[in-house]
């Protein structure tokens, strides 16, 4: 077992998140190339259900690794 492996490890707790965001960006992904040219109302839905998804993993992750003090103000140029 390695460090990271230890459960309540705020590392672990950070893949995790990250993991679970990368999915639902993939799924996203995976959503716009089968999309057709012209998206109907489902395919409104649909994408609203995935976006939502991908910004509470967004959310979930930023969480997880501001707990490990990698909190950055903003990468925003000025």
């Amino acid at each position: 077992m390695t460090d990271t492996d230890r459960p309540g490890d705020d590392r672990e707790t950070a893949r995790r998140a990250a993991a679970a965001h990368t999915a639902a960006a993939r799924d996203v992904e995976s959503f716009v190339r089968t999309l057709p040219a012209t998206p109907g109302p489902e395919h409104v839905a649909e994408y609203a259900t995935l976006l939502s998804r991908e910004e509470r993993a967004r959310a979930d992750r930023q969480a997880a690794v501001d707990a490990l003090g990698l909190t950055v103000g903003s990468i925003e140029p000025e």
